[in-house]
């Protein structure tokens, strides 16, 4: 499968050849041959709301303004009635702090929290299903031509996943374009890099759609449904949880996509079915990449 030369189709596109975020090591293979290897960094980010200390999240140290802004709002410590006054990053101690215009305690989901499904060990405050009673995610449609399309053009973008391995990738995309790829060790920290990025940006969730390398876990489709995203997608699997809170909350969820082949197990209704997969180029079911994990 050919990569594509170019990303400038996209806001934000992935940097695998930025400094910092791979390192070289050297190791022997199962013939005892020495082989050189890119592997993937990752490090602390100490997360702060005003004078209060949140988490301490592990990274690969990229955007994280936007992770930090992204994981305050997922986990609902940023309202919307309230004024961001600065996000002030400190490279040299590995802090970010994110400041609003009062001072809020979060005492008691602080004491509350939930080790995730994620890689690298993601972490949620409070009641994992607080706030979704309130979400009402969009009814609108997603063309089948315009998922192909994407799987198609973010399976051949140049990225750490195919550099490296041992990461994950999110992608906000509307109709056939992908829009902001974010990568990092968990999945939890790339699609919050997004929330961060639209946040920012004040940038609006209709008419989007996401998509993830990873699992779809409870933890994803909670996440995509308080963005207000109503679509979510991935070459990979689903957990049963996962479903089920998809079905609850209406939103449309898309599994194993590879090639011609997807499973839709919550929101079939927003599907239009306008691409005939019969044409749609197909992968083998098992493919490999020398060091992909």
């Amino acid at each position: 499968m050919a990569r594509l030369d170019n990303t400038t189709d996209y806001i934000i596109a992935p940097r695998p050849a930025a400094s910092g975020l791979t390192r070289g090591v050297t190791g022997t293979d199962q013939n005892g041959d020495q082989i050189n290897l890119n592997v993937v960094e990752e490090r602390p980010l100490t997360i702060y709301l005003n004078s209060q200390e949140i988490v301490t999240a592990m990274t690969i140290g990229d955007y994280p303004e936007y992770l930090a802004l992204g994981f305050l709002k997922n986990q609902g410590m940023l309202r919307d009635d309230e004024t961001l006054k600065g996000v002030d990053y400190d490279e040299e101690l590995s802090v970010v702090v994110v400041r609003t215009d009062g001072q809020t305690t979060y005492e008691d989901k602080l004491k509350k929290k939930t080790r995730t499904s994620g890689c690298a060990v993601g972490t949620v405050f409070g009641d994992m299903m607080e706030g979704l009673s309130d979400v009402a995610l969009p009814d609108t449609t997603v063309k089948t031509s315009d998922l192909y399309a994407l799987a198609a053009k973010i399976n051949r973008t140049p990225s750490l996943y195919l550099e490296a391995g041992a990461i994950h990738g999110t992608v906000l995309c509307q109709d056939d374009r992908p829009l902001v790829y974010m990568e990092d060790v968990g999945r939890h920290n790339a699609v919050d890099k997004i929330a961060g990025w639209m946040l920012s940006e004040d940038v609006s969730a209709d008419g989007k759609i996401l998509y993830t390398t990873g699992r779809l876990t409870s933890e994803m489709v909670i996440k995509t449904a308080l963005m207000g995203i109503p679509v979510l997608a991935s070459r990979s699997g689903f957990t049963a949880w996962g479903v089920e809170i998809a079905q609850q909350v209406g939103l449309t969820l898309i599994g194993r996509m590879k090639g011609q082949r997807f499973v839709c197990l919550s929101g079939e209704t927003r599907l239009v079915r306008d691409a005939d997969p019969s044409e749609i180029e197909n992968e083998p079911r098992k493919s490999g990449r020398k060091g992909r994990e």
